[in-house]
């Protein structure tokens, strides 16, 4: 066996499975699934992207996390006065669940991707860089058929994928792409046969940067050459914490998400076993530890996640034991109650214990396409939940983000690999797989798709599936539970790569959105 990947969409996980069959590590089937995810997944990243990485090395069983998100930009400008926003609110399908984002060139942070991909392949890929492109341009060229799962993300942000001429040019003149559509990205194929040739280096100093800058100045942007010029990927150590004798690893500050899901998991190894999946007690207890986790995002919180201490000071023993105190009073006094988005996410493992767990976004994107670069650019800025409380970022910041990409290891040995999409929803998203393959023995596939829940203030979205009576506890309790018809990518959209325990690999994306797992023999 050579390894496992699992993506957001069919073709990304066959991408990356092209790379393991060819001889390559998981990092490297990480890099060529994020090249064709710009092409299959083009609503939800792109090169105007920015993301994470965290590696873990089998052979001396490390791990580093790849830090490639979006920075404030601006640097240079006498006057950082930005163009107007515009407000789009879309509303998924099913609910009356809505979001609001703000999206346009004044919207556009400095994408991370491109050197992202070029600083993981240069320290630990293996195939040479022009092969984890050939995938990507080949799909770039011959168009990707719409699925049914990336035409319902077509019809959600329409208005965003829409927006500009340049982006109608891509996605529609008339009207938007439906399912069985073709959708060709010659722009796009132009700009990775550049990026094949040239290495990342054009992205931020040659032809594609100053296509960049031009056109998003142009219209109010911030962007600017030594915004660029100045990009650089940072190296962290990831935070960690123990769950049911496992170590998890993810994301640490300045992102939320990582850090969030450690201290949810802590708690709720503290608390103990549950009493199954699907009851009423387990999904209170799913419940409380969200409700938690949104309670410690206060302001001190905002002002750690750069200043640092933040993941010491949550995980420390005490600070788990008041948590744990908090849900159990919360648990039995239930009525005291608290008062889509663009991220996809690739995991993959190889059989030499190597593992990647890769998260990249445009965020809802900006509506913002590059002319003749097929880029669509981030609209990061227009991100309310990213957005600090106090005076913006001095450019050149790196801005916080929700994504998680994560590891949970056994003896030292990744057992599953895994990250989400769903914005505020994801770090749910990635605690409950977490909880139903670790806590409960689900496999993979199985712990992905089972439903799950999401805390919005008082009130707690349960998907369907749920047990009814189980709900119907959960009411009695005193909570207010909002009933969904059917799994919806509104829950997220997990791609998991799990090591049984007979030392086979088994691999799932999220039915939510479209995913496919693919093991490589």
């Amino acid at each position: 066996m050579r390894g496992a990947v699992a993506a957001g969409h069919e073709i990304t996980a066959q991408a990356g499975a092209r790379a393991l069959a060819e001889g390559g590590n998981a990092v490297d089937a990480s890099i060529a699934a994020a090249f064709a995810s710009w092409v299959a997944e083009s609503p939800l990243t792109g090169p105007g992207a920015g993301g994470f990485m965290l590696v873990h090395r089998g052979h001396d069983r490390s791990s580093r996390l790849l830090d490639f998100f979006v920075a404030t930009p601006g640097q240079g400008l006498r006057h950082r006065r930005r163009a107007e926003m515009d407000a789009v609110d879309i509303q998924f399908e099913g609910s009356d669940t809505t979001q609001r984002f703000l999206i346009g060139h004044g919207s556009c942070a400095v994408p991370g991707t491109v050197a992202g991909l070029a600083e993981a392949h240069r320290a630990y890929g293996t195939l040479p860089w022009p092969e984890l492109l050939a995938p990507a341009i080949e799909l770039a060229r011959s168009g990707v058929v719409m699925t049914e799962a990336q035409a319902l993300l077509h019809m959600l942000l329409d208005s965003i994928l829409r927006h500009t001429p340049e982006s109608r040019a891509v996605y529609g003149r008339r009207a938007r792409l439906v399912a069985g559509d073709g959708l060709v990205a010659r722009d796009l194929a132009a700009t990775l046969e550049v990026l094949s040739a040239e290495g990342p280096d054009v992205f931020y100093r040659g032809e594609l940067a100053r296509a960049i800058v031009a056109h998003v100045q142009e219209h109010g942007g911030t962007i600017t050459r030594r915004d660029l010029e100045s990009y650089r990927v940072i190296r962290r150590r990831p935070v960690d914490a123990t769950y049911a004798s496992h170590a998890f690893e993810s994301n640490p500050p300045p992102s939320s998400g990582g850090v969030l899901i450690g201290y949810g998991l802590a708690i709720l190894d503290r608390l103990g076993r549950s009493a199954g999946p699907g009851s009423a007690s387990e999904l209170a207890r799913l419940v409380e530890i969200l409700r938690e986790q949104n309670r410690v995002r206060d302001p001190r919180f905002s002002r750690e996640l750069y200043r640092g201490g933040l993941a010491r000071r949550l995980l420390a023993e005490d600070a788990v034991a008041e948590g744990a105190r908090r849900v159990g009073r919360a648990l039995r006094t239930p009525a005291e109650v608290a008062s889509p988005a663009g991220t996809t996410h690739i995991s993959a493992m190889d059989a030499e214990g190597n593992a990647a767990a890769l998260s990249s976004s445009t965020g809802a994107g900006s509506g913002v396409v590059v002319p003749g670069t097929g880029i669509h650019m981030n609209n990061m800025l227009g991100e309310y939940d990213l957005q600090p409380s106090g005076p913006p970022p001095a450019p050149g910041t790196r801005l916080t983000s929700m994504m998680a990409p994560s590891i949970v290891s056994r003896s030292g040995e990744p057992r599953l690999v895994l990250g989400s999409a769903g914005s505020a929803r994801l770090r749910g998203a990635v605690t409950q797989v977490v909880v139903n393959v670790v806590g409960h023995g689900m496999g993979v596939e199985e712990a992905i798709v089972s439903p799950r829940v999401h805390v919005d203030q008082a009130e707690i979205h349960a998907e369907g599936g749920h047990n009814a009576e189980a709900l119907d506890e959960l009411e009695r309790a005193g909570y207010d539970v909002v009933r969904w018809r059917r799994l919806d990518l509104y829950f997220g959209g997990v791609a998991a790569v799990e090591r049984r325990p007979d030392g086979t690999l088994a691999a799932a994306g999220d039915p939510r959105r479209g995913g496919h797992g693919l093991v490589v023999e």
